[in-house]
């Protein structure tokens, strides 16, 4: 396993890490879960993300049971939240970033996660109805309660990270050290084009996530529908419908064939293409099933075969490299 540092902070994450969305709590058994985490785990990944959104919580209570009875020494992982979303419950001050949401959030991921703090706290969508600075004190303070490590955001705009950052200068807090963004061949202009100053300037870190755009480049929508995935999930149409469509499907199939041509599998060539980016700090993977998680873990090994050459070819076939502003 590779390590890279998160952004400028001195905190070191596994270049590939595990996720829980869709998954835990829902999708699979409990003892699926565990059987990835050990995997996971055993293959050198230290970051296990996790939300309170994701299964109404019960992926955090399964993610804690799991902890809770592996009993890793809690030096050798991380382990994160996200809140805004809420639970499932939707009363007022139930969601969204106020100063009460977010430490009763971080109270209850706690307890559900059973650990004494979060490595890692997500202000999981920006909430235009709380000021800036409501935030920004709030994750200082549960930073100062010692309840949380590091907090960063996902899916904010380059503006609103460097707001939260001004905030966070002018009074002397901690403003937020990683931004966990959509990136993959499909999904690239936020962390190609409009975090590009961010990573100078704040030295923001990734924890990108969806590599493998909702399983589509993974090549198994190609052919047929299968049963079983995570776009045939009920309430999930709107994903299935942003995912799929016959150009898309026909990139993928080109795509295929240079991984046929190098030798790997789609799904570790589509990887591996995230991981050769410098401002990703870490993948996040989704399964299962315990030989997804095997295959995708291997992708490390396939960057070096992503010489110039095969970059450009693939460059030709996505036809989507963003464009920087013009100044």
């Amino acid at each position: 396993m590779e390590y890279r540092y998160l952004g400028r902070s001195g905190l070191q994450v596994s270049a590939l890490s595990l996720g829980s969305w869709l998954t835990f709590g829902k999708q699979i058994e409990d003892g699926t879960a565990e059987r990835l985490m050990s995997i996971a785990y055993e293959q050198g990944v230290n970051f296990f993300d996790n939300a309170e959104i994701y299964a109404r919580g019960q992926s955090e209570i399964v993610m804690g049971q799991i902890l809770n009875k592996l009993k890793w020494d809690r030096s050798s992982y991380l382990v994160s939240s996200k809140v805004f979303f809420g639970d499932g419950s939707k009363l007022p001050n139930q969601t969204g970033l106020s100063r009460k949401h977010i430490v009763e959030a971080c109270d209850a991921a706690l307890r559900r996660l059973q650990v004494e703090y979060l490595d890692l706290f997500f202000c999981h969508r920006p909430d235009k109805n709380t000021p800036i600075d409501e935030t920004v004190r709030t994750m200082n303070h549960l930073i100062a309660q010692g309840k949380i490590l590091y907090w960063g955001t996902s899916e904010w705009s380059a503006q609103e990270i460097t707001e939260a950052h001004m905030v966070a200068r002018e009074h002397h807090l901690i403003g937020p050290v990683m931004e966990q963004p959509q990136y993959n061949l499909f999904h690239r202009e936020k962390v190609e084009n409009e975090f590009s100053q961010l990573y100078q300037t704040v030295g923001l870190g990734t924890t990108i996530w969806s590599p493998l755009g909702s399983g589509v480049l993974t090549g198994k929508y190609l052919d047929r529908f299968p049963e079983g995935t995570r776009l045939g999930m009920e309430g999930l149409e709107w994903l299935k419908e942003r995912s799929m469509d016959e150009v898309k499907l026909a990139k993928v199939h080109a795509l295929k064939e240079v991984a046929d041509d190098l030798d790997v599998s789609l799904p570790r060539l589509a990887i591996a293409w995230c991981l050769k980016n410098p401002h990703v700090s870490t993948v996040i993977l989704g399964a299962s099933r315990p030989e997804q998680l095997e295959e995708t873990l291997t992708s490390l090994e396939v960057v070096d075969h992503l010489t110039p050459g095969v970059l450009d070819r693939i460059e030709k076939i996505v036809d989507n490299q963003p464009v920087p502003p013009a100044f």
